[in-house]
Parts: structure tokens; sequence; C-alpha cells
């Protein structure tokens, strides 16, 4: 699909939709909840140039996390996006991009995020997680409901024992049903609702001089159904979760706090907190 001058993916309009058909009943039932990877998605020369544009994250004008359930770092915005990973992004937003996902995912009207609220560049570096979660289900500026997370991997010759997997876990915590290797030009996408618990829950083993490295799409839509939502908790940030004898007592009194002060204190403190944590 040639979008301006660039090639990025290997399928034209007609192909994406019939690529999206013909995987469809694999996405939606998969298990521990709808989801599906798949490799060499892209056009390889067109996402190489795209890496050799990934900014070292790090600095005061990015997200940065550190506290027992994320150590990791992300961009802000469109900032840091060179001239092809604008060209990328932008096209992942788009129209046909958006009924390829809803022909794959079975769920119709999604709005793409031109804020990148959360999205866009994500590295963590030796050393650095993210714990077993369900992510935040509202948009912060729109108010809209997250759907989908759509997940581009950018990490060339990737060894097993680096780690930096990605998890897919039951929803009652007790195990893990897919573990997903970063590779590059992998791409891995689910459906995000308040019981999708997944992440990267063991530190990072990669040589001191590599980075997991990855681009980070989320689709929304206005409203959402009843099942996906855990009552109680319409409106909520990242929801962690501990595995049983793995994590440590940090996390758990770490989220205990958390928890605590979410009940206790009131709704505009909780909502005006929530908005830093996204920051």
């Amino acid at each position: 699909m040639l979008i301006g001058d660039y090639t990025i993916l290997n399928k034209n309009y007609a192909e994406l939709i019939d690529f999206a058909k013909s995987h469809a009943s694999s996405y939606q039932n998969a298990d521990p909840f709808p989801s599906i990877y798949f490799d060499n998605f892209f056009n390889e020369e067109f996402l190489s140039d795209v890496l050799s544009e990934f900014p070292e994250l790090g600095d005061k004008s990015d997200i940065q996390y550190s506290n027992p359930n994320e150590i990791k770092l992300a961009s802000r915005g469109e900032q840091k996006f060179g001239p092809k990973t604008k060209v990328l992004m932008h096209f992942l937003n788009s129209e046909p991009f958006l009924m390829f996902l809803s022909e794959l995912s079975g769920i119709t009207n999604l709005i793409a995020d031109p804020y990148f609220e959360g999205g866009g560049c994500h590295q963590i570096k030796p050393g650095g997680m993210l714990k077993i979660h369900a992510d935040f289900n509202k948009h912060r500026t729109l108010g809209i409901d997250r759907r989908l997370n759509f997940l581009i991997y950018l990490n060339k010759d990737w060894k097993e024992e680096y780690g930096g997997h990605f998890e897919l876990w039951k929803t009652d915590m007790s195990e893990s049903r897919a573990k997903i290797l970063p590779l590059f030009n992998r791409v891995a996408m689910f459906s995000t609702t308040d019981y999708s618990f997944h992440g990267h829950p063991d530190k990072l083993n990669c040589p001191e001089d590599r980075s997991r490295k990855s681009l980070a799409l989320y689709y929304y839509t206005n409203g959402r159904p009843k099942e996906e939502v855990n009552d109680g908790l319409e409106d909520h940030t990242t929801l962690f979760k501990e595995r049983k004898g793995v994590d440590s007592a940090s996390m758990k009194v770490y989220n205990s706090l958390v928890n605590l002060a979410v009940d206790v204190m009131p709704p505009i403190l909780y909502r005006t907190l929530r908005n830093i944590r996204k920051k």
C-alpha cells in the first residue's frame, strides 16, 4: 500500500480487508481474550527507516515511569516522531486502517486518537518492566472508551534470553496464556477491557547498549458493551495485578496504598491525580 512515495504495507486495500476477514475468527475467539499477532506486517525497508528515526527517550519532555509497577519511557504526542514515523502513525489513524481493524476485531465505529494519549514511542531499558495490568479505559481529553491496542515491535536481532515478552493473562490471574517475543516487524493487537490483563512483567535482560522499542496506537468508540466493564470502575486509570508468589511485596503495598487513596479521596482529587498519572 503506497502512501505518498512510501510503501508501508505489502498489500493493497482490498488485500488488507481480505487479510482481516481471514483472521477475524482467530482474533475474536483467542485465548484468554480477543488478540492476535502477525509477523512481517509492514514493508521491511520502510519500517527499518522508521526504526532509524526512533528517539532515545528519557529527557524531561518525555513521560517517565519509575515505581514498583512500571519502569519505562514514552514519548508525548507527535513531538519526537521523525518524518517517516509521522507517515506511518497517520496512516494507522486513517479510515482505511480503521476499516481493517473493525473487520478483524468485529468492533465497529472505531475512533483514532490524534493526540496519541499514552501511545507513540515506547522504550524499556535493561531492568525495566511493565507489570500485568488492564489499561485505563477512558480518553482523558475526549472522554471516549478505549477498545483496541495495536503494538509494533522494532527490535532487530532480538534474542529469547533478552526477555521483554508481551504476556496475556487469564482474568483470574492464574496463568499466562500467551508470551510474544517483541521481534522486529511483529505486531500485536488485542481488545482492551477491564479484564484484558497483559504486560511485560519480568525485568528486561538485554545488553546495556540495547532497549526494547515499540510503537503503540490505541483506538476508541463512543460507549462500550456492559460486559467489558467492571462495575464500580466505569472510569479508571491503569489497574495493576500481582502474579501470585512472583511479584514483590513492594508492588502489593504500593497498589494497596493507591487503592486506599482512591477509596477515600474526593472524586475531583482522584480525577486530578489520575490525569497526572497519564502525563
